[in-house]
């Protein structure tokens, strides 16, 4: 063989080697409505790495999905939330915006914040996150909303233009919640769980637990 074949085979191998090393982190969230597993973005470093560490640390388990609001999203993470009831989590995060590529697409995983009177740098909580499901859009529905990002100073571009078309999503909340991840399977339980009856608080009237968070 010439020699510059083993050099091709050399850099497909480290190519390969690379490629695994780099591969996405997923996180499997099961529960009693069933199994939902996210990707974690390498993209937000800081949302990924507090992420995994709640899981592993077990400090997701048995936590409930406290607030669903149908056709938005579904919410969970609180530790006060808990069956048993564990001390708060009171750190915060700071925002990792990645617009045009992270965004609030169904099925995006994000981190829930206090309201910008107390929080003017849009920091996230150190544990609570929703995932989004969102409602269908028309072009003009979604014009509207695209008018109103762009009077902020927020694009939308063509391809999130078309995944919110397709898809549906939440595109207000865009350049302004830390989107970290995103769904990779179990988009049927999270359409069942934010279809559940709640009470006016948006708290589910029977619980949605997070049973377990397990890092894959």
């Amino acid at each position: 063989m010439k020699p510059h074949f083993f050099l091709c085979l050399l850099l497909c191998f480290a190519l390969n080697a690379e490629a695994k090393k780099h591969k996405p982190a997923v996180v499997r969230l099961e529960t009693t409505m069933g199994v939902i597993r996210v990707e974690l973005s390498d993209e937000t470093p800081k949302h990924r790495d507090n992420f995994l560490r709640l899981a592993r640390e077990g400090r997701l388990d048995s936590t409930l999905f406290h607030r669903v609001i149908k056709d938005f999203m579904i919410q969970g993470g609180d530790p006060q939330s808990l069956v048993k009831t564990r001390d708060s989590i009171d750190y915060t995060l700071p925002a990792e915006f990645r617009l045009p590529w992270l965004y609030h697409v169904r099925g995006a995983l994000a981190a829930a914040r206090e309201g910008d009177d107390v929080n003017p740098e849009m920091r996230s909580s150190g544990s609570q996150f929703y995932i989004v499901y969102g409602k269908s859009w028309g072009t003009n529905s979604l014009g509207k909303v695209r008018g109103m990002l762009d009077e902020k100073g927020i694009e939308m571009n063509r391809d999130m233009w078309d995944a919110y078309l397709q898809y549906g999503g939440s595109p207000h909340l865009d350049g302004t919640y830390t989107v970290f991840g995103h769904v990779i399977d179990g988009m049927k339980v999270l359409k069942e769980i934010q279809a559940v009856a709640t009470d006016s608080t948006d708290r589910p009237i029977e619980n949605v637990i997070l049973l377990k968070a397990i890092v894959e």
